[in-house]
């Protein structure tokens, strides 16, 4: 049997870090499973005449923190001899990240599987997309509006302000009702008021239980997840600013949480979703590169990689064989 050909569009290769990344450890199952590696970049893919086409180098990845990957052999030619290709280029969610999925939606009208599907990536701001589920959600605002924020401040005591295009705790502040810094907070977040900005109500269960993890493929969620505990004097539960992790099976409330979104989520073709939830709340849905399986699978002994597969390669042979 032909072996499924897949394309990785991502940072640097050299620049990941080996023990950690999601990116690393979904190339190395698929490798596992006979796949062919092809390794891209943003700035290797382009349109020609409204085709899609990269300049393509073959990979071998490998589970050693010294020797992770070697590349091989470089050629141009058509997305379309890939069978999927997976966006996994960390944010700024900018305009060239905009331009990047517009080729590879033209990749998708040619026959590629592109996870997550191109349009969704556009569509689907990770701190906004929260609204459409406002009942798994704390109370939130999206605004420029400064005095907007000062009362939505006043109503709820303790907020969360965060910006929409960043990731890994970048520029996420707690504001207290009566914080003298809270104009300038504001200011700088919204660069005075010409910016949108998220807030939401303060959930304290972040302080001793953390920021949830979950990963959902295809729909359905993973059974365990992690808490990312703040560390000493931070509000941050991310792993990329000193948070640690503690493992957790999934709650019923978390269960409750990813059934309804679940079916959105398949339904725009968002295939690897990681979605982050505090106490009782979702609080944000991250589509572009969601991180935490190599957290996840070392403290429950499981293989996230191996589930992502059987699901796309299952999802592939249903559209090779349609008529």
């Amino acid at each position: 049997m032909k072996a499924f050909r897949l394309g990785v569009v991502m940072d640097p290769i050299e620049s990941i870090n080996p023990k950690k990344d999601t990116s690393l450890a979904l190339m190395i199952e698929a490798q596992a499973r006979g796949w062919d590696l092809v390794y891209l970049e943003m700035k290797d893919l382009f349109l020609r005449s409204g085709c899609a086409e990269a300049r393509m180098r073959q990979v071998k990845v490998f589970d050693d923190p010294h020797h992770w990957y070697e590349i091989g052999v470089e050629t141009y030619g058509s997305l379309s001899e890939l069978d999927a290709i997976m966006m996994r280029k960390d944010p700024p969610f900018d305009i060239e990240y905009i331009m990047a999925t517009y080729i590879l939606e033209r990749a998708e009208s040619e026959g590629v599987m592109v996870l997550n599907r191109a349009q969704s990536l556009r569509d689907v701001n990770e701190k906004v997309f929260t609204a459409w589920f406002p009942q798994c959600c704390p109370a939130s605002l999206l605004t420029r509006s400064k005095s907007a924020i000062k009362d939505f401040l006043q109503t709820h005591h303790k907020i969360v302000v965060k910006p929409t295009a960043k990731m890994g705790g970048q520029s996420i502040f707690v504001i207290v009702e009566g914080d003298p810094n809270t104009n300038v907070i504001i200011e700088e977040l919204t660069q005075r008021e010409t910016c949108y900005i998220q807030a939401q109500a303060y959930i304290p269960e972040i302080s001793t239980k953390g920021d949830k993890r979950i990963i959902l493929i295809d729909g359905e969620a993973v059974e365990y997840g992690i808490a990312r505990i703040p560390g000493a004097g931070d509000h941050r539960g991310n792993l990329a600013v000193g948070a640690t992790a503690e493992g957790f099976e999934l709650t019923e409330r978390d269960k409750w949480i990813c059934a309804q979104i679940g079916p959105e989520l398949k339904q725009r073709g968002l295939f690897f979703v990681g979605i982050d939830v505090i106490g009782d709340y979702l609080t944000e849905i991250n589509v572009t590169s969601p991180t935490g399986i190599k957290e996840i699978g070392k403290i429950f002994h499981i293989n996230i990689g191996a589930k992502f597969f059987e699901a796309l390669e299952n999802k592939l042979s249903t559209q090779k064989n349609k008529p």
